[in-house]
This record gives structure tokens, C-alpha cells and sequence, in this order.
């Protein structure tokens, strides 16, 4: 590594938004938790926590080297196994300044992020050692291949010309398309949908979308690998598109319940961040505008779609990840334009025509089938192995105290109450 030559404020920049995107992954746990029962808050967060550590491992070994390393256009090789090697490059990558170590953590945390995604559709019935074993594996075998496709230069979605600043098919439609499969796959909370799942802390969810909202731009900003004008550009159209999102949302609730609710505007908002994601460095901010406002719609209106397939997507993982993540990386086929990034395409609106929005459709098809029939085929292996869903009792006394021993909240009853207020004579 030739220390002369680091490019200090471009490092620091990276680093920080790595550490941004890791703040996502509580955030997550939060929001998730915030809107299940009070019984299975903590095996939410548990699920996050053993994402972190699992992905993190399987990164360092193989994972980064499977995703950036050179190999066939559809998975890397083997040449970045360990992270060995600290004066290597990264095929293709061009790190003006900056360590490869600094892009090896931050593309982590994407890899640690995409599998918690999934964890909200499984919600308060899937088996904590089954989960641990899907994520292994989904890591290596879904997550690792589809970055590769779009995050290296040498991937054959990148070849062809697709464009996906941040992950918006990468991260968000890979993990939402999953999410769909492990709820099929796992069957409907007991009762669902007569009885309603509510949730029990409104409060905690919306301190998860503040870090979600917060830990974005990170996740887009430092999407540029560089202090510049195009991370600059990302985290404005990040806010712009997370705000749109919020208030279509919203707008959409109050003209069709006459009643707009939190969950529906943080909603809106997480739509608005994913749907941003895949363009947010290729983008006007006019257009950021625009496609904040089309995912909140649609996003609002695909939640109802569950009910009608009959899937119990418990937090509406697919509706948002999935329909965001396809918004987003659409959009870069119409709105990409030169002007404002000259390693862009210019899409349809921009008269680049047709290719940019052919080469978004067609890898975006591709990478949501290759996820569902892999997703699918790893979650029956895990249900072999340590069966997927807990049993009814376990559902019944709730994931916490089941499979982790522990309550999130002590509440005290009548007799210990009573025991507190008598005064001690030492």
C-alpha cells in the first residue's frame, strides 16, 4: 500500500459510510421488531445480530473474492480469498486513493444488509438455527453471484451495460423476490389473516427508520467510493426521493382510509430509499423526485397484493423491497442521463432510447428468477436439516422465550408490584 498516494478525504469518506450502513442493520432489527408482537421482539433482533457475524465471516474467507475477483462473468474466483493480500486490486475497480480493505468492509456491510432484509417476511415463526443456515448460504450462493453480476465491471450484467448505483436490484429486489419465497415456503403465522398481528411498539419502529433513514446515505453516498460531486449528488437525491416517498404514501392512505398512518409514511419512506438506491448517482434531482413519488404509490398498493396471492409476507418485505427495487432500477432505464454522470447511459427520457431500459429489464428479470429458484431450493435444504418453522406451542409462547430464553420487556405483576412498595428495615 503506498501511503503517499492514499487519498485521506475519499477513505474517511468510505469508512464512515461503511460504518453508516452497519447502523442500518439495527435499524432494521428495530423496525422489524417495533411492528411484531412484544413476544418476539428479541429473536428479531437476534436474527440481525447473527447476520452480522455470519456474513462477516463467510466475507472474509470467500464471499468479497466470489463477488470481485475475476472468474467466469457469472461468480468471481478465488483470487481475493482471505483478504490475504493487502496491496492486491480489485479487478476492474477503480480506487483512486483508496485501500482495498476500505472497499472490501464497505461492500460488506451490503452483504451483511441484503439477508436481514429477508428476515422480516419469516417473522415470528422461523426456527433461529434454520434462519442461521439459510443466511450461510443464501450469502454464497444467491447474494454473491448477483453482486457480481452488477458491482464488478466484470460481471456479465455489467457487460451488457446494466446500471445499479447502490444495489437497488443487488440488495433490494434480490431480498425482496427471497423474501416472497421463505414466506411461501414457511407457511401463515397461525391465524393469519383473521387474526391481526399488531404491532406492539410503534415508538421503536420509528427509531428504525430514522436509522435506516439515516445509515441510507451511507449505504447511496458512499456508493460514489469518492468524496466528490456524485456522492454529494446521491445523499441529495436519497433525502429527496425517502421524503416524496413519505408524503405519496401518506397522501395515497389518507384519500383511500382517510386516515394516514406511521407505519404507512415510514413505509413510504423506506420505499422512496429503496427505489432511489439503483439510481440515486445517475439521477436528477427532479427525477429523484419522481420516482419517490411512484414507489410510495406503488409500494402502498402492492401491500395489498398478499391477500390475494394468500402469502403472509409479515412485514411487507416483497411489496416494499421487491416493488421499490424494481421502480428503482426501471427508472435508471428512463431518467439516467450523462449530465450529470458521465459514466452513466442516458436513458429513454434522455434520448439514449431503448438499450439502457432493455439491459435494466432483462438483468433485473434475471436476477429475480435466479433468486427465487435458488432462494427456494436453499430454504427446502434448511428445512431438511433443522425444520424452517417452529412448532404451534413455540408460535403460541413466542420466539423469545422459546428459542432464546430471555423476555424483552419485565413487567411486573400485582404481588411483585405490591413486594416493591414495602419499605426494607435492612
Amino acid at each position: 500500500m503506498d501511503q503517499p498516494q492514499l487519498d485521506v478525504g475519499s477513505t474517511a469518506w468510505l469508512l464512515i459510510s461503511a460504518a453508516l450502513v452497519l447502523l442500518m442493520v439495527p435499524g432494521i432489527a428495530f423496525f422489524y421488531g417495533g411492528m411484531i408482537r412484544s413476544s418476539n421482539v428479541l429473536s428479531m433482533i437476534m436474527q440481525s445480530l447473527m447476520t452480522i457475524g455470519t456474513v462477516t465471516v463467510l466475507w472474509v474467507l470467500v464471499g468479497f473474492s466470489l463477488v470481485f475477483s475475476t472468474g467466469n462473468g457469472f461468480v468471481g474466483g478465488f483470487d481475493l480469498v482471505g483478504l490475504s493480500d493487502l496491496a492486491q486490486t480489485v479487478p476492474g475497480v477503480h480506487l483512486d486513493g483508496v485501500p482495498m480493505l476500505a472497499f472490501a468492509v464497505f461492500q460488506l456491510m451490503f452483504a451483511v444488509v441484503t439477508p436481514a432484509l429477508i428476515t422480516g417476511a419469516g417473522a415470528e415463526r422461523w426456527r433461529f438455527s434454520a434462519y442461521t443456515a439459510f443466511v450461510a448460504l443464501w450469502s454464497l450462493l444467491v447474494y454473491a453471484p448477483i453482486a457480481h453480476w452488477f458491482f464488478s465491471p466484470l460481471g456479465w450484467g455489467s457487460r451488457l451495460g446494466a446500471l445499479d448505483f447502490a444495489g437497488g436490484t443487488v440488495v433490494h429486489a434480490n431480498a425482496g423476490v427471497a423474501a416472497l419465497v421463505v414466506a411461501a415456503v414457511l407457511g401463515r403465522r397461525t391465524g393469519w389473516p383473521t387474526v391481526q398481528h399488531r404491532g406492539h411498539n410503534l415508538p421503536l419502529m420509528l427509531l428504525g427508520t430514522v436509522m435506516l433513514w439515516f445509515g441510507w446515505f451511507g449505504f447511496n453516498g458512499g456508493s460514489a467510493l469518492t468524496a466528490n460531486g456524485i456522492g454529494a449528488l446521491a445523499v441529495t437525491n436519497t433525502q429527496i426521493s425517502a421524503a416524496v416517498g413519505l408524503m405519496a404514501w401518506a397522501c395515497a392512505e389518507q384519500i383511500r382510509f382517510r386516515k394516514p398512518t406511521t407505519v404507512g409514511a415510514t413505509s413510504g419512506a423506506i420505499a422512496g430509499l429503496v427505489a432511489i438506491t439503483p439510481a440515486a448517482g445517475y439521477v436528477t434531482p427532479l427525477s429523484a423526485l419522481a420516482i419517490g413519488a411512484a414507489a410510495g404509490i406503488i409500494c402502498h398498493f402492492a401491500v395489498s397484493l398478499k391477500a390475494l396471492l394468500g402469502l403472509d409476507d409479515a412485514l411487507d418485505v416483497a411489496a416494499v423491497h421487491l416493488g421499490g427495487g424494481v421502480v428503482g432500477s426501471l427508472s435508471v432505464g428512463l431518467l439516467a442521463t450523462t449530465s450529470v454522470n458521465p459514466e452513466a447511459s442516458d436513458g429513454l427520457f434522455y434520448g439514449g432510447g431503448y438499450s439502457l431500459l432493455g439491459a435494466q429489464a432483462l438483468t433485473l428479470g434475471a436476477a429475480v428468477v435466479y433468486s427465487a429458484v435458488v432462494t427456494l431450493l436453499i430454504a427446502v435444504l434448511a428445512d431438511r436439516l433443522f425444520s424452517n418453522r417452529v412448532s404451534p406451542r413455540g408460535e403460541a409462547i413466542g420466539l423469545d422465550l422459546f428459542q432464546h430464553g430471555e423476555a424483552a420487556y419485565a413487567i411486573q405483576t400485582p404481588r411483585e408490584t405490591a413486594a416493591a412498595r414495602v419499605p426494607s428495615h435492612g
